[in-house]
């Protein structure tokens, strides 16, 4: 029997979500779109890493050059420096050594106008940090907006494009076809615009290809990214910055827009550093080499919590 729905405030609750839609956003937490003002993030410690076996990309450098795990702590910090720069305050999940992969912050849950998203984890080892982001939710006093019960599900896979629309991806590996259909549907149900993009399962997420990076302006990897994807952020106004393909296998397109014409992008990414600079953006490049080598990005790394309208 469904639950009725309350209104409440932004209080913890374990689903917040109105079942049959029109769910209202919270007053404290979350967020209209990825490009305002970042003001609060959620990352998770780098304290108990481990390079493991998550995806083809994580394999492949554990082929050839497994991750010098003390240097990607460092890197982490710099990291959170380049938060700090930029006046964003930091929350912490808490740091357990049953969970390696927990600095992955973006995997665990996802942050949407009406609460924490919590997923469904691909690998088994990964699964209790789902608990863990539940657990934090709880002490920030963040409600769940809901948990995705069918199929895996992961948070890079939920790319808010704009305000009220939403590219999920979905690669079969990691975020499944039924995970990514009811996380869609929930959101139809709140009147956003959803689109699934079906990906190759070698890209791990959807944020490896296209992340916005400020009102009508997203970054994509023309090479990778299906061409109906591509013109329909067009036609939805969005001017596209080309990532090249060698630099996004080098996590080059995964990067975080704080707002205000702002950037943390790694690196390694010289094509989009360079075209954001000459567009005036103030750009943190962080070298990420190392932490990137255990299966992520500097936007897999991080949650909006809160951004300013």
């Amino acid at each position: 029997m469904d639950m009725a729905y309350t209104d409440q405030d932004d209080g913890f609750t374990l689903r917040r979500r109105n079942l049959a839609g029109g769910t209202k956003p919270l007053k404290n937490w979350g967020f209209r779109n990825e490009t305002d003002r970042l003001t609060d993030v959620l990352l998770g410690s780098p304290a108990y890493l481990r390079h493991l076996s998550t995806s083809s990309l994580s394999r492949k450098h554990l082929r050839e050059a497994p991750a010098n795990i003390q240097a990607a702590q460092a890197q982490h910090k710099e990291l959170v420096s380049a938060y700090e720069h930029f006046d964003v305050k930091v929350h912490w999940l808490e740091p357990e050594v049953e969970l390696p992969m927990q600095v992955y912050s973006r995997d665990s849950s996802v942050m949407t106008p009406y609460g924490a998203v919590i997923t469904a984890m691909a690998n088994w080892w990964r699964r209790g940090e789902n608990y863990a982001a539940i657990r934090a939710y709880e002490k920030m006093g963040i409600p769940i907006y809901d948990m995705v019960t069918a199929g895996t599900f992961e948070g890079g896979d939920f790319n808010v494009i704009e305000e009220g629309c939403v590219l999920i991806g979905c690669g079969g590996a990691r975020t499944q076809e039924e995970g990514a259909r009811q996380v869609a549907g929930w959101f139809e149900k709140e009147g956003w615009e959803t689109r699934i993009a079906f990906i190759d399962e070698y890209y791990v997420h959807i944020d490896l290809m296209v992340v916005p990076i400020a009102p009508k302006l997203t970054a994509v990897c023309l090479a990778c990214t299906e061409p109906g994807i591509v013109d329909w952020l067009k036609g939805k106004g969005h001017e596209i910055i080309d990532v090249p393909f060698q630099d996004t296998m080098a996590l080059g397109c995964n990067f975080m827009s704080v707002g205000n014409d702002r950037v943390i992008a790694p690196t390694a990414s010289k094509s989009l550093i360079g075209q954001l600079r000459a567009r005036g953006f103030e750009v943190a490049a962080v070298d990420m080499n190392e932490i990137s080598k255990t299966g992520g990005g500097i936007h897999c790394m991080a949650q909006s919590l809160r951004r300013a309208a």
